[in-house]
């Protein structure tokens, strides 16, 4: 394989080339016909389709969607700029106060619409309503064709697309296509069971109960410290409407059972539905659409029209932005979530797709990938195309209210 250099980037950029691909095989960690586990929807259920496979259909699931795939090369990216690897423009909302539980840090890499995220449209900059700032009116005209601001501010929403439905121009907002998609899907898929028990050391039995809920929520086996109405004592645990359940002596409810706050043992069983899956391989997909980078225009200030020169430095930056991403991310491991653990059959590999000619592949590492991006981006500021740096927002009183509440919400819920 030919090692992927700038000079090569540029080329397939400039060039007429329909996509750069990456396609690998996995296998579970644990070898062929270990279990995995796949993400459930609701009614935890698998994302199940037949798929047509060199002219035959196979049973497949979903491992890991194109929206999920594209979190994760955003945080490579973002991991990558947090460590020094590469020097990024990053919007950030801080949240933090006396009052609220779990301080937190969103940026424009974790954000799901990214620049124009309701987190960033409902925060401020230098005191100003974010979209009412001269960097957040940059969002208000970008499209295709003017797409320096996006650019300069959030270049990963060129990369993995972005609709601005919260602006002030609602479902007219701006609306760019990925140019970056990539899923993990398995092949030959068999949907298994689903079994489930636990062993108390304690051994508690189901007639040791009930439990009742003290006034600050949280149980007790004493009757006489239980939350009380009419002089009757209140069960642990809500009824299904979510209403406080009284203790009848008369009977045994399920509301005060040992086991509503995880004592006892639970009845080994065995459901069909989201118990894992055994399959053939898994298939990563990785596919870099050149046509839609070069459907990007970047007009410098105060120019009615874009440059070849600008727009071929600025395509080249966000095509080696989003291969960096994707090798940073596949360098990471493929480490889906619990018990969905895969590793490659064959080392990675990049192809380029030409007009039916035959593919000529090139290996990237992730070193090689940010040497790509630094060479790029020093490229586009040779002609006058500079990404902007840290962009720090603060969140309106409203905002950071609403999350107060939220927390405080969940950590009740906990107690509960």
């Amino acid at each position: 394989m030919k090692r992927l250099t700038f000079q090569d980037l540029q080329g397939m950029v400039a060039g007429h080339a329909a996509a750069l691909r990456c396609v690998t095989d996995y296998q579970p960690a644990g070898g062929p016909g270990d279990k995995v586990f796949p993400p459930t929807y609701e009614g935890a259920k698998y994302a199940a389709e037949t798929r047509v496979i060199d002219g035959e259909k196979v049973d497949c699931i979903l491992l890991d969607s194109v929206a999920s795939q594209a979190n994760r090369i955003e945080l490579a990216l973002l991991e990558a700029h947090r460590s020094g690897r590469l020097k990024l423009p990053t919007m950030s909302v801080a949240f933090e106060s006396a009052t609220l539980r779990k301080p937190l840090v969103v940026t424009s890499w974790e954000a799901p619409h990214r620049a124009a995220d309701a987190i960033f449209r409902d925060s401020l900059l230098d005191g100003k309503p974010f979209r009412e700032s001269d960097m957040g009116s940059l969002l208000d005209d970008a499209d295709i064709h003017h797409a320096t601001g996006l650019y300069r501010m959030c270049p990963g929403a060129l990369v993995f697309g972005i609709w601005d439905s919260t602006g002030p121009r609602g479902g007219l907002g701006a609306k760019i296509q990925r140019a970056l998609v990539s899923e993990f899907v398995a092949l030959q898929a068999v949907a298994g069971t689903k079994t489930s028990s636990r062993i108390d050391p304690l051994q508690i039995e189901r007639r040791a109960g009930p439990a009742f809920r003290r006034p600050d929520g949280s149980w007790t086996a004493f009757e006489e410290q239980a939350q009380k109405k009419d002089g009757k004592a209140f069960l642990v645990k809500l009824s299904a409407k979510g209403e406080p359940v009284l203790y009848d002596e008369k009977k045994m409810q399920e509301e005060g059972r040992p086991s509503v706050v995880n004592h006892g043992n639970v009845t080994p069983t065995i459901k069909e539905g989201a118990g894992g899956i055994t399959m053939s391989k898994a298939r990563q997909t990785t596919v870099l659409s050149l046509p839609a980078i070069r459907r990007l225009r970047f007009p410098l200030e105060h120019e009615l029209t874009s440059r070849p020169e600008v727009d071929l430095a600025a395509r080249t930056v966000l095509a080696a932005l989003a291969l960096c991403g994707s090798v940073l991310a596949r360098e990471e491991g493929a480490d889906l979530r619990s018990r969905c653990h895969l590793v490659p059959e064959a080392p990675f590999e990049w192809e380029l797709l030409d007009h039916g000619q035959e593919g000529v592949r090139y290996e990237l590492t992730g070193d090689d990938s940010t040497d790509l991006v630094h060479a790029a981006v020093q490229g586009a500021e040779g002609v006058g195309l500079r990404w902007f740096g840290e962009i720090d927002l603060t969140p309106n009183a409203d905002l950071m209210k609403l999350l107060e509440r939220s927390q405080a919400l969940i950590q009740a819920q906990g107690a509960d």
